[in-house]
């Protein structure tokens, strides 16, 4: 067993992922489910629902709330802006399997060598994009 574990220890995080997927959709079906029960509730006393009830049943899960429908209407309008934070990001995990890779951790090191490339390439293409969006300034 605890070679098992050594062997996928990866797969934790596709596997969290998953469960924290289907947690989101139980909350989102609990919650319209609460929305549908209020708007019964509505219709027994024989009024109507306020539009805003109905329309909370057309959002999406992730937009629960209205302030969590106001930022990601933003962030869709706005371009995508890129950072020197991915930059440092991304030149410190190449660093960090470059190390690895050097050292032969855990006697992977050519797999560490295409983790760093992949990560070098990302910082580098990090600097491009953010050089790119700026542009000539007139």
């Amino acid at each position: 067993m605890e070679d098992l574990f050594r062997s996928f220890w990866w797969l934790i995080f596709p596997l969290s992922w998953f469960v924290f997927g289907g947690y989101q959709s139980w909350l989102s079906y609990k919650a319209n489910r609460d929305t549908l029960d209020l708007i019964k509730s509505y219709a027994q006393a024989g009024r109507d629902p306020p539009p805003e009830l109905l329309a909370r049943l057309n959002r999406r899960w992730s937009e629960d709330d209205a302030e969590d429908d106001d930022r990601h209407r933003y962030r869709r309008r706005r371009p995508r802006e890129r950072s020197w934070y991915q930059v440092v990001l991304f030149a410190c995990l190449g660093a960090g399997f470059a190390y690895a890779a050097a050292t032969d951790l855990y006697q992977a090191g050519s797999a560490f060598v295409i983790v760093a490339f992949v990560m070098g390439a990302l910082s580098v293409a990090s600097v491009v994009s953010i050089l790119v969006d700026r542009g000539p300034r007139l």
